[in-house]
């Protein structure tokens, strides 16, 4: 190369300056064009991490290193709050000093009032707690709940087609769900663990041990009846009436051997407590519907209306669900109800989770009262609740981020409740128009990630 070849100008170092200006112009543009193209790799590497799944599985492993650094800092740093512990542990000490009559089961706050899964559950978290007074040692077995509750969620959402990797770093951000778990020891965690091992079950086409693990979830809290009539459907469809019934018996009969130590003895004071489905809440304590009068709270009309509206949601949500079938609505129930042997393909993962977990955000938007630990029952599937809306990014954000806000307003407000209950609403009529699932099966093996 000569000398004068190799002299660069100071405004494009790239160019000769003895290069005509026509050749400069081509050579410069040709910089530009490699610059560009740069730059639209990276936007579509941080787009594709966002908005897609690229470095998923770096992604979730860093948010269980995270959580599980965290968490333990948590523990040692925020003080314990001592709301439901001490009456769990009198509640089961009756249990362990012989009593079976659901009735004589007290503790400070009142009667036990959850199924028998939740006294052997809380019976050996006695004794593992040195009846119930170590009560860091139980900080530290709840802090093992909410790890595994978050490994096995994240399983589940990584499955779906329709959650980003944006979402699944939401289920990291709540400041109440982190408290639920590690500063209060609450039940609803150990209800919705066995739940979310439920569907986990179901997403892999394991039927009868998710049923097993749903009724397990059930006796230790009836908060979880809330996706029976989303499994309903999905018994129907998957594994036809003689399938249901088989799958519903294995349900009734884990919940008859966990209670046949009350059945035996006070079979009725069982029932009247643990499923005590006409149980009002206090006022005081609720999260949603603050805005209304205490007398309107507690009123049976209030009550039978949204009872009413629950039902009505529910109908509407899967009539239109189902009507993807290609001879329309009549047909799919048709089918559906009609079919006594199973179907030849799995469900898809999308269509299992839809109907699961849409079934039980309806029941919770109609839930006359929303206490603060009730925010697990449902916090998890709301990444996939929200991508499966057609919102816009932004108005995603902000349903996830206004029902935050509303179960960390302590206490709680007629404007906290207003914004919850606005959110519930906002989101429901987002599923309600979103795309319907167009193939509710798959081909091959169970469900694949796109």
């Amino acid at each position: 190369m000569s000398a004068r070849m190799a002299t660069s100008s100071p405004g494009d170092p790239l160019v000769s300056r003895s290069v005509t200006p026509i050749k400069r112009k081509a050579v410069s543009e040709m910089h530009n064009k490699v610059e560009s193209s740069g730059r639209s790799k990276l936007t579509r590497i941080v787009y594709e991490t966002v908005f897609g799944n690229r470095y998923s599985d770096a992604i979730f492993a860093s948010l269980i290193v995270f959580e599980i650094i965290f968490g333990l800092l948590i523990i040692k740093r925020v003080a314990y709050t001592e709301i439901d512990w001490i009456a769990y542990m009198q509640e089961v000490k009756g249990f362990l000093d012989g009593e079976r009559n659901y009735l004589n089961l007290k503790g400070d706050t009142g009667p036990l009032v959850y199924p028998a899964g939740f006294v052997y559950i809380y019976s050996a978290l006695y004794y593992l707690t040195n009846e119930g007074t170590d009560i860091l040692r139980a900080q530290y077995i709840f802090y093992v709940l909410y790890i595994v509750t978050l490994i096995v969620t994240g399983i589940i959402l990584r499955k779906s087609t329709v959650v980003p990797n944006w979402a699944i770093v939401a289920l990291v951000l709540s400041k109440r769900i982190h408290s639920i778990f590690m500063l209060r020891c609450f039940n609803d965690t150990v209800a919705m663990l066995l739940l979310y091992f439920a569907v986990l079950c179901f997403i892999t086409d394991r039927w009868k041990l998710g049923s097993i693990f749903f009724s397990l979830g059930v006796s230790v809290k009836m908060n979880v009846l809330l996706f029976a009539p989303g499994l309903l459907v999905l018994y129907l469809q998957r594994c036809g009436i003689l399938g249901t019934l088989s799958n519903l018996a294995l349900c009734l009969a884990t919940q008859v051997i966990l209670a046949l130590p009350f059945l035996l003895t006070y079979p009725k004071e069982y029932f009247g407590k643990a499923f005590e489905f006409g149980r009002v809440f206090t006022f005081k304590w609720t999260v949603n519907l603050k805005f209304l009068p205490e007398d309107v709270f507690v009123s049976k009309e209030l009550a039978t209306g949204l009872l009413a509206g629950h039902l009505a949601v529910l109908v509407i949500y899967f009539a239109r669900r189902e009507s993807v079938h290609p001879n329309g609505l009549i047909a799919a129930i048709r089918d559906t109800v009609c079919r006594l042997t199973p179907r030849p393909k799995n469900l898809s993962c999308d269509w299992i989770l839809s109907g699961l977990f849409v079934s039980n955000f309806i029941g919770v938007a109609f839930a006359r009262s929303l206490h603060y630990q009730f925010y697990v029952w449902y916090f998890h599937s709301l990444p996939f609740l929200v991508c499966l809306t057609p919102l816009p990014f932004l108005a995603k954000l902000c349903c996830l981020s206004a029902i935050e806000y509303a179960f960390n307003v302590y206490p709680s407000t007629p404007f906290s409740s207003i914004v919850l209950v606005a959110t519930h609403i906002f989101l429901l009529l987002g599923l309600l128009v979103a795309p319907r699932l167009s193939d509710p099966q798959l081909h091959g093996q169970g469900h694949k990630k796109k």
